[in-house]
């Protein structure tokens, strides 16, 4: 790990569906002498997230918040999410940097319009999602001022909503409740944390990660060009092959656990690895192929992109949504879309989502 602790890793698509649905792998890692993830405080600290959460404490947390993510509920977003791609590509020259322009650009503005947030707080966001999602050690007290300036953003904006409520995600939070019984507030401002966090940063990895992809594979940018209506299944490959842009969380076992591939003793903490089960030759033929097709007439194993069981990702619709609506765009109004620098000059962040540093494309007609 980038703490320096050693774990067991599990890779195979069987091995890893497994242990995330194991009731003997637990999310709490907050006893003392267990391995990090990284030095300092991290996300596996705060027994209030829902990601650290266990029986029946993260049942009860779940079982409120799911239906403020629902299809149903998201749905009605997608023609905004898309408005919000056109102008920001229609605010863009033929020739200019993705990443910083567009991807990062576009959660940001969603998750600020969803939150009820100013857009002007975009800038902090980046700094503060910076600073977390790193995983280098130097950077430890820097990591832990990020994550306690941005913790006391979210308390303010619970607060500011209770005072003032509207319509905005964070007062369906508020008024979400399973049979009268309500998030407690550390739960709420943990929620909108992980929104903002992952809402921003992992899709904006996504959406830059399936972009980069899509481009190495032109025959197949120029089938998304002539039919946009093929961009939802083709999402579903780059979240297999490119992501998650993170992987998932390390599991405690609470007890001997007999997973397909082998055995894991009570006390072991081991790393799943999404990526890995991704490309597990005998859930995937061929994985190492990128293709867009693969989920559109006999699809084959779901992937495990957004993690599965328990802990699967909450807020998957939305993810989805937006990354297919960015790459829409893109086909759509910039069809003739390649990068002007080769794919090995592009640079790599190093830290929990990684993405491109910037990728610099044109939308020129070649030759004119």
């Amino acid at each position: 790990m980038p703490s320096g602790d050693r774990v067991p890793m599990a890779v195979r698509y069987e091995d890893v569906r497994a242990l995330l649905a194991s009731p003997t792998s637990s999310r709490n890692l907050r006893i003392p002498g267990l391995p990090r993830f990284v030095s300092g405080v991290g996300i596996d600290d705060d027994p209030d997230a829902l990601i650290n959460q266990d029986p029946p404490e993260h049942t009860r947390y779940r079982r409120i918040m799911q239906g403020t993510f629902t299809p149903r509920q998201i749905e009605p977003w997608r023609p905004r999410i898309a408005a919000i791609a056109q102008e920001l590509l229609d605010g863009l020259g033929d020739r200019f940097e993705l990443v910083q322009g567009y991807a990062l650009r576009l959660p940001a503005h969603v998750i600020c319009a969803m939150l009820g947030v100013p857009m002007d707080h975009y800038e902090q966001f980046v700094q503060w999602t910076d600073m977390f999602l790193t995983t280098s050690t130097a950077t430890e007290q820097a990591r832990y001022e990020g994550y306690s300036d941005f913790m006391a953003y979210a308390t303010e904006l619970v607060a500011q909503h209770r005072l003032s409520p509207g319509e905005d995600l964070i007062d369906l939070l508020i008024q979400a409740r399973d049979s009268g019984d309500r998030l407690s507030e550390g739960e709420l401002v943990n929620t909108v944390f992980s929104l903002i966090t992952a809402g921003y940063e992992t899709t904006a990895s996504m959406i830059a990660r399936g972009v980069f992809r899509l481009l190495l594979h032109p025959s197949q940018w120029d089938e998304l060009v002539a039919d946009p209506g093929l961009t939802a299944t083709a999402v579903e490959e780059i979240l297999r092959f490119d992501g998650p842009p993170a992987n998932a969380f390390m599991r405690r076992i609470t007890a001997d656990t007999d997973l397909p591939g082998g055995s894991l003793s009570a006390g072991t903490v081991v790393m799943p690895n999404l990526n890995a089960a991704n490309h597990d030759p005998q859930a995937f033929p061929e994985p190492g192929r990128f293709d867009i097709h693969r989920f559109t007439d006999h699809p084959p194993n779901p992937h495990v992109a957004f993690g599965y069981g328990p802990h699967r990702c909450l807020a998957a619709s939305l993810a989805r949504v937006e990354l297919t609506e960015a790459i829409r765009a893109l086909v759509t109004r910039r069809p003739a879309l390649r990068l002007t620098d080769s794919p090995e000059s592009v640079a790599w962040t190093d830290g929990l989502a990684l993405r491109p540093v910037a990728m610099h494309v044109t939308s020129e007609v070649a030759g004119s």
